[in-house]
């Protein structure tokens, strides 16, 4: 290459640091991409599925998970190809799921879509701290449990324990972005698949110790359930509904892809390419471990599988097992945490930047820890400003320590706006798909299919809430 034509490349791209918009050059690849998806998306979701096959029995669990996989599958696909406007390889680059909103609808889908989407990104993060605080609290309850037998009532107040993950937040949410946490999401996969591997070989345990697989084609009974208690048939739908919700949430990370897109590196083959493969990979694993945990949940506790595979003790023994996987899902879902946060932090910072960009508060300076001679990055807005953000998800999540019932309604709010609606309107407006064709009449009832499964997914979910939140009360320790 000659140096003429080197300087030029150079200059496109800013420098060998420097990405072609000016800010560090983007390292992420296939896999980086599939460890920042399955971080988001394998967690807390996974622990209600045997919950959610209990309701919905041997036909609807099952399908309704490889139903939701498929959709999630192919709407993900659409949202990928939106990460670029116009040429796919060379076009302006949407860095934000916001951004690729503007340049594709404009008008007031944007703050429409900004909102929905921080308010939900909002939500899930109070639902993971709700997660990983039971995981924690669950092993002081093994504990104890073991000591005392499992009859004892082992009653521990949730509240220290999210008060301590609060802190770790704090903490882990001081790295900079979705880059250089790549690490912290190889962990929690790692994490992801130590503890689902864990739940699964207890469960199939639980199989063998009971002499037969449990559950039935339709799930639990109107009348009487395994635990002797009577349920209604609405109780019945308000479950069923609930179930759909929490299979929705243990898929939800479109609201991330476009942002978790955008740190892969410029190369061929495009973004959008590697973005699908990423995404393809992903969700055959999710599906594979979901439908595992949830099945082999519902063949050893039938009607009473707990919400909750690993905190709602239909596991007793070994309680250092439990403990490993309680610990290894505390772990991960820090990571999650992080990952689902960082578009919020990343929107405020931002906006701070262009705002005040002299402003020595915004400035990032690098700062000499002692006593040891290691120089960190200290950004004064990023410390103050994302230290009071988890402090309110912390606060809120004391108030709302109900696991399942927060799941169920934070994936019903997700599902159809953020993962359906916004990609599959980007896809159409971007490819100009015919008005009244094959192709956009099938769009438009995908879409249509989906939001009716949100709505009767949030009806249900909010129910339970109501009924959970009367049970609770916020200020006992």
């Amino acid at each position: 290459m000659s140096p003429a034509m080197e300087l030029s490349k150079q200059q496109r791209f800013g420098g060998d640091d420097l990405d072609d918009d000016g800010r560090p050059r983007r390292t992420g690849t296939a896999w980086t991409a599939t460890a920042h998806i399955i971080t988001t998306v394998l967690g807390s979701g996974v622990l209600s599925l045997a919950w959610g096959v209990a309701q919905l029995g041997w036909v609807g669990g099952p399908g309704v998970m490889t139903l939701f996989a498929a959709v999630i599958y192919y709407t993900s696909a659409l949202l990928a190809e939106c990460y670029r406007s116009g040429d796919p390889v060379s076009g302006p680059r949407n860095r934000t799921y916001m951004a690729a909103v503007h340049a594709t609808l404009g008008g007031s889908k944007v703050k429409l879509c900004g909102a929905i989407q921080f308010a939900n990104l909002f939500g899930i993060g109070i639902g993971i701290t709700i997660a990983a605080s039971s995981s924690m609290l669950a092993i002081k309850r093994a504990g104890c449990f073991h000591k005392e037998g499992h009859k004892s009532v082992c009653h521990s107040s949730i509240s220290p324990y999210i008060a301590i993950y609060g802190i770790m937040e704090i903490a882990f949410s001081q790295i900079p972005g979705l880059d250089s946490m790549w690490w912290l999401s190889t962990l929690a996969t790692v994490m992801s698949f130590s503890y689902s591997t864990i739940g699964i070989s207890l469960g199939i345990a639980q199989i063998i110790a009971n002499g037969g697989i449990q559950g039935s084609l339709t799930g639990i009974a109107v009348g009487v359930s395994a635990a002797g208690t009577s349920i209604t048939v609405m109780e019945k739908l308000w479950r069923s509904l609930q179930a759909f919700g929490n299979m929705a949430f243990a898929y939800a990370f479109s609201i991330v892809l476009l942002e978790i897109q955008d740190t892969l590196k410029a190369a061929s083959p495009s973004e959008v390419k590697v973005m699908k493969k990423a995404t393809a990979v992903s969700v055959a694993a999710t599906t594979i471990i979901y439908l595992l945990c949830g099945c082999v949940g519902y063949a050893a506790f039938g009607d009473g599988a707990p919400d909750n595979l690993l905190t709602g003790f239909g596991f007793y023994e070994p309680f250092w097992l439990l403990d490993v996987a309680n610990a290894a899902v505390a772990v991960h879902l820090v990571g999650t945490y992080q990952v689902i946060t960082q578009p919020i932090f990343a929107y405020v910072e931002l906006r701070a930047a262009a705002a005040w960009p002299d402003s020595a508060f915004v400035a990032t300076k690098e700062v000499t820890l002692w006593p040891t001679r290691l120089r960190v990055p200290v950004c004064p807005l990023r410390l103050t400003w994302r230290t009071a953000y988890v402090c309110v998800t912390t606060a809120v999540s004391m108030l709302m320590p109900f696991f399942g019932s927060v799941v169920g309604l934070i994936g019903a709010i997700s599902f159809w706006p953020l993962t359906v609606y916004f990609p599959v309107e980007m896809y159409m407006a971007q490819h100009r798909v015919p008005k009244g064709s094959t192709k956009w009449l099938c769009l438009q009832a995908l879409s249509a299919v989906c939001l009716l499964v949100t709505i009767a997914a949030a009806a249900g979910s909010v129910a339970d809430v109501l009924a959970e939140f009367k049970k609770h009360n916020p200020f006992r320790w």
